[in-house]
């Protein structure tokens, strides 16, 4: 029997990772009544940041060993830019695994170059290993149709130091221009949807609709200053929040969040809660902060939305509370429809925010009479390659659509990111949604 230390160092990592994934399942099962928030805080960030640097662990070895090692058995070895390269590489590789640390260490009102450069590194990390990964099935696909899987001439070893050259070129492109676009301002999105129910008198209504901020490591007061003076300047009657406002404690970034304050719409401004939230273990702290700033959170609750025109005109507005909190068991906290829609009937229109793809399916399959739900969550997929993944792990991806009859669904790409600050294949966007009777 093959002991531990006989392992190769991909199988340890991928031990490592199993250990600490237990050791959060077992955290989340039976410690999470037992600690206090402030511990089960730092846990939880602690074996998040573990668990993903043991996974990393594994691409790290494939990445240094594509990109070092082969030409360290070459005349490029002897060359005066190895030494540089190799340093280079290992200061890479160094940046994206601390990436997730700073979350727990460098969070203020507005990011630390260190936190921009290791979430840099990390979306450029994720990237270049698909590369690798797929430039290498290429190769092995052609040496099987080619049926010289089994020689190795000197062709075979041009191909494979061309293959981390290649892969390494198409990473700086693309991070170039991921961060270029996603230091862009965001979109801003006119979106036309009829509700069913809708008062005449509130027809033309207007919602701004924002989503997956991320306050935090990479995110701060100047990004979310840019964000309320473009929602302000569309003049909304209401503005929502749907989930994922930030990354961290509310006392730590609490200078980050006053642009906040300036938010005025008429009918108020709302906000539930996303999976992010919860990881902050600081959710209360955060309801009270955001009361501060006039912005009500809607805590499996609902709102009458009263026209301005006449009393008896309004219609339902509801707010469920992120899935995820019932993962984390979060005493107090988890999506419940039943109470958050207590009140809401079918008579009226019902707008409900729901953070996840995933609970707007559920809510509906539990209350079909819902007219539109407002979610976020995907941010598009942010970036390739993991534009696929949001695709495929999410009912409904990015855009409006259309459920049943009298149903719609429209799920922002989100208004800025989180942690890598790029986005390839996506748009950070504001939504400026109009009702229409």
């Amino acid at each position: 029997m093959i002991s531990y230390k006989q392992l190769p160092l991909e199988a340890k990592a991928a031990v490592a990772a199993a250990v600490v994934f237990f050791s959060m399942m077992v955290s989340r099962s039976y410690l999470a009544e037992k600690l206090d928030l402030r511990m089960r805080r730092w846990l939880l960030r602690l074996q998040m940041a573990l668990f993903a640097n043991a996974l990393m662990l594994i691409g790290s070895l494939h990445v240094w060993r594509s990109t070092v090692t082969t030409f360290s058995r070459s005349s490029a070895a002897s060359s005066f830019c190895f030494m540089p390269w190799k340093v280079a590489v290992f200061m890479f590789l160094a940046l994206a695994h601390s990436s997730f640390f700073t979350l727990l260490f460098l969070v203020a009102e507005e990011p630390y170059f260190f936190s921009l450069a290791a979430y840099t590194c990390l979306g450029a990390y994720i990237i270049l290993i698909f590369f690798l990964f797929t430039l290498g099935s290429v190769e092995q696909a052609y040496k099987f149709l080619a049926g010289r899987g089994g020689k190795a001439g000197t062709g075979n070893k041009n191909r494979t130091a061309m293959k981390p050259v290649l892969a390494v070129m198409l990473t700086v492109v693309l991070t170039v221009i991921g961060l270029l676009n996603a230091s862009q301002p965001p979109t801003v999105n006119s979106v036309e949807v009829p509700v069913h129910k809708l008062p005449s008198a509130m027809n033309n209504l207007k919602v701004v609709l924002l989503s997956d901020i991320h306050l935090g490591p990479t995110v701060g007061k100047t990004k979310l200053a840019m964000i309320v003076r473009m929602v302000k300047a569309l003049k909304p009657d209401i503005t929502v929040i749907v989930g994922d406002l930030t990354d961290s404690e509310a006392e730590i970034i609490q200078p980050a969040v006053e642009p906040l304050g300036e938010l005025d719409s008429p009918l108020g401004t709302y906000f539930v809660t996303g999976n992010h939230e919860y990881y902050t273990s600081d959710v209360s702290n955060w309801f009270e902060l955001l009361k501060s700033f006039n912005i009500q959170p809607l805590h499996n609750e609902n709102v009458k939305i009263v026209s301005p025109k006449s009393n008896e005109d309004w219609f339902c507005l509801a707010g469920v509370d992120d899935i995820e909190a019932d993962v984390l068991r979060y005493s107090g906290h988890g999506m419940d429809l039943k109470k958050a829609l207590r009140g809401c009937t079918s008579e009226h229109a019902i707008v409900l925010l729901a953070h996840q793809p995933v609970a707007a399916k559920w809510a509906l399959q539990e209350r079909p009479d819902i007219n539109l739900i407002l979610s976020g969550h995907t941010h598009g997929g942010q970036m390739f390659p993991l534009n696929a993944g949001a695709y495929f792990l999410n009912p409904f991806f990015a855009g409006l659509y259309k459920v049943g009859q009298n149903t719609f669904v429209y799920v922002s790409s989100g208004t800025m990111y989180f942690g890598i600050p790029m986005r390839l294949g996506s748009r950070a966007e504001i939504t400026e949604i109009i009702l229409r009777a």
